[in-house]
């Protein structure tokens, strides 16, 4: 099974994926009292759960930043979950703040999408680098940060699309000191993937060739580059 879980004020999510069991509370429960028997909700699609955003003044932030074992109390919780999800999604806002800091303690590897412009990939590898050494500490607390990977998105099937994306890779690695990695599959710009939006369904169930070129493919490269261990899994 799998559950992705929503680190937002505003719970996109939970109207992007339709609800089919909707439990009593949500990610305030989830995180403060430590309970997620009754936070966590089932979807429409199978073996999909998902913790509903229940938070619409940004106040669990407060609370995070407060509470002593706030950034790596997160980590902790999902611990109890082990048993039963193969994979726990956490989708956060890129801004910087304890949200995002209890995310990143708690993931075992981050991904992040980049548009291919390099401007913005050296202003985001900046940012990111910035956010991964203060977070250093939380090594102490048994909540080493892991490795980050980009995925490059939106990109042109064009010759100058690829030679921007190689001279991303170089640019993260670079000024990352390796901390980032920026991934070979790429997220083409393509109609099907605003489709999916549009229908609230995953891509992959959208566009189902095996022609090289479908979602279902770019997905299945996406999920088996970050999990080279994935077939093994599934």
């Amino acid at each position: 099974m799998r559950v992705t879980g929503r680190c937002r004020p505003q719970p996109t999510l939970s109207s992007y994926y339709p609800i089919a069991q909707r439990a009593q509370f949500g990610l305030k429960h989830f995180l403060i009292d430590f309970a997620a028997h009754d936070a966590i909700s089932k979807t429409a699609i199978d073996n999909l759960d998902i913790v509903l955003s229940d938070d619409p003044d940004g106040k669990l932030r407060d609370w995070i930043r407060d509470a002593p074992d706030g950034r790596v109390r997160l980590k902790y919780i999902l611990g109890y979950l082990d048993d039963q999800y193969d994979f726990v999604l956490i989708d956060t806002q890129g801004a910087a703040g304890p949200l995002q800091d209890a995310a990143v303690t708690a993931a075992d590897f981050m991904l992040s999408p980049i548009s291919p412009e390099i401007l913005s990939a050296r202003e985001f590898v900046r940012g990111t680098v910035a956010i991964i050494k203060r977070l250093e500490p939380m090594a102490r607390f048994g909540a080493p940060i892991g490795p980050l990977r980009g995925v490059i998105y939106k990109m042109d099937r064009i010759i100058d699309a690829k030679l921007i994306a190689d001279e991303l890779r170089k640019a993260a690695f670079t000024l990352s000191k390796g901390a980032i990695t920026i991934l070979h599959t790429v997220i083409p710009s393509a109609v099907v993937y605003r489709e999916a939006a549009t229908q609230k369904a995953p891509v992959h169930r959208i566009d189902t060739k095996s022609n090289g070129n479908s979602a279902r493919d770019t997905m299945m490269l996406l999920a088996q580059e970050l999990i080279p261990n994935l077939p093994d899994l599934i």
